[in-house]
């Protein structure tokens, strides 16, 4: 019998840990909006999976700290999040 080994982003906290640190590495467009594909580009070539991925971004904005736009395209900090790297 294998085990498959966890990936260093199993936990949804460390995920979304990740994303936000991504984010707040990339340079924000019209108004604070950081297109989605700056964040999970870099996210899936460190070897996070698209699982890891939605899971983790779906903590970040349960949590108040990242705001998603209804079409999925972008994201904003909100103040909580911004709150993080002051």
């Amino acid at each position: 019998m294998k085990f498959i080994e966890q990936g260093p982003y199993a936990e949804a906290r460390k995920a979304a840990r990740r994303i936000l640190e991504i984010a707040n590495s990339v340079e924000p467009v019209q108004g604070g909006r950081i297109h989605i594909e700056k964040i999970n580009g870099p996210f899936l070539r460190e070897g996070g999976t698209p699982a890891e991925y939605g899971a983790g971004l779906e903590y970040a904005t349960a949590r108040g700290w990242l705001w998603k736009h209804e079409s999925g395209t972008y994201v904003k900090f909100t103040p909580a999040g911004a709150d993080l790297f002051a």
